[in-house]
């Protein structure tokens, strides 16, 4: 593989996701499950997130912007 085709490859994971069928699964039953849980929550309850339903994948950092903007 030439280092263009894995750069190529590199751009598809990062906008379509990866190719393993399993995770394409636990993902699909994490959002419905995350719509179930978030529809059915009590007031002023915590909403969920996709990765609370996802035991393989680790969420992503948090960028300096995004915590500051939650901050204030």
């Amino acid at each position: 593989m030439s280092y263009q085709e894995f750069l190529q490859w590199v751009a598809y994971r990062r906008k379509r996701g990866s190719l393993h069928s399993g995770m394409r699964v636990e993902r699909g039953t994490a959002m419905l499950a995350m719509l179930y849980v978030n529809a059915h929550k009590k007031k002023g309850a915590e909403s969920s997130k996709i990765f609370d339903f996802m035991e393989h994948e680790d969420e992503p950092p948090v960028s300096l912007d995004q915590a500051m903007e939650s901050w204030q």
